[in-house]
Formats: C-alpha cells, structure tokens, sequence
C-alpha cells in the first residue's frame, strides 16, 4: 500500500545525512552525523532492517495471532526479542503488539547503528527512535488541526536514546479507533511509545476527551511525555517542550 510521506520534505538538519531503507511495507528515513557516515551505512541499515523483518515474519508463522490481535497477548518463550519487546508494550498499554512494531523496529535499527555512527535518528512512519548529541527540533502534523505544523518538540541530549511516537485517526494508515489529529508520546522505549500513543489514541473521538487522554497516558508506567491534539483544542503532561515551528 502506498503512503504518502510528503511530510518528509520538511525535514532538515545541516550536520546530519539522510537515506532510506524501503523493505517491504518497511519504510524508514535515517538520519546520522555527518562526521561518521560512509557510503556503506545505507546498505548496513538495510541489512539490519531485513534482519529483523525475518525475525518477525518467522515468527508470525508460528503465531499468527500475534499479528492479528488487538488486545494483549501472550508470546512464545522462545519468541525472538523483538516479538517480546512487542508484547511487553502492548500488553502494557492494553493493545496488540503489532500497535508497537513501528517504533520496535525503529528502535532496533538505531540502536544497531550506533555501534558505527555518533548521533542518528530512525523515523519510521511519524514514530522516531533518537539518540542525539545537540538539542533537536521534532515537527508536529495533526492533520487539519489549526495546530498542524505550527507546534514542535524540543528535544535536549539528555533525554536521548528516546522514543517519539504518534498516532492519529485522521492521518496516516495505520489502525485507530479514535479520532485524534495527533496523540505523540515520549518514552525511553519506542515500542512503548508506539504501543501508548495507539491505545491514547483510541479513546479520542472528540475535543473534549483530550484531556481525558493524558489522563490515561499518566497512568501508562514508563510513558515520560504526551501531546494530544484534536481538532482546535490540546492537552500535554510531562517531559516535553513544546515550542512554536520555525
């Protein structure tokens, strides 16, 4: 299926170089400090993401449920890492563990590369695993909220490696119940970050539930930081600083 990732044109950082690894239905933009890239770390982030792609696919086979369920579930003990890192979020926020897989792999891939580069940021679908050395600017799109675009998220050095995930139910492909313009969660997992931003994501169907949205993101141990915005009204708890788009 095809997804428009337009939202990418926005992004620019000087110092850092960009490339994609397009596996699939996988579709990550990576960015790494200049001072450590070299030609090869593209094909290394692709040979990193098919790693963990098989994992997964191999996995599913033997549980296909894990794919398919909404709710909580309970893993193989032999299931690969990654699978169970899934399941922990998910089953921590009350959803399927595949509501986590953008950030899990994100996650995986940046942690990976790490061993080679100095600072990078894996953006997979509007859920990003960052470990930085300078503060970074994160851009907020909430679809047709007067907010979109105009707000963003500092994020300092010392809150890094860090998950940034977002849910919406008016953008984007990916399942919600809600109707949320954008629900972005701050943790040091971003496969738990991934996980919260779609179970808060869920309870939104209206302005007025957004508070009772980082209500519910509170009560998610381990979740640092929430944003929920719909339509011309938002509420935030936690970690985050929100400051205007340049």
């Amino acid at each position: 299926m095809y997804v428009d990732r337009t939202y990418r044109e926005t992004f620019s950082a000087k110092d850092l170089v960009p490339f994609r690894v397009v596996i699939k239905d996988s579709d990550m933009m990576i960015l790494v400090d200049k001072e450590s890239y070299v030609p090869e770390l593209p094909k290394k982030a692709e040979q990193i993401t098919r790693f963990y792609r098989t994992q997964l696919e191999d996995y599913i086979m033997r549980d296909p449920i894990f794919k398919t369920t909404l709710e909580p579930h309970l893993a193989y003990e032999d299931a690969p890492p990654i699978a169970l890192e899934m399941v922990k979020a998910g089953n921590s926020c009350g959803v399927g563990p595949m509501a986590a897989v953008a950030g899990a792999m994100a996650e995986r891939v940046g942690r990976a590369l790490l061993k080679k580069v100095k600072e990078v940021i894996v953006e997979n679908g509007g859920d990003l695993f960052l470990c930085i050395k300078k503060p970074r600017i994160v851009g907020i799109f909430a679809g047709q909220s007067p907010f979109s675009d105009k707000l963003a998220l500092k994020v300092y050095p010392g809150e890094s490696p860090l998950g940034l995930c977002t849910s919406s139910g008016t953008v984007g492909p990916s399942l919600s119940f809600g109707k949320a313009d954008a629900v972005v969660i701050a943790a040091p997992s971003a496969a738990l970050a991934d996980a919260a931003a779609t179970a808060v994501g869920n309870l939104i169907q209206t302005k007025d539930d957004v508070v009772k949205g980082v209500e519910a993101a509170k009560r998610i141990k381990g979740v640092t930081g929430v944003l929920v915005i719909k339509d011309d009204r938002l509420s935030a708890w936690g970690d985050i600083e929100i400051v205007p788009r340049a």
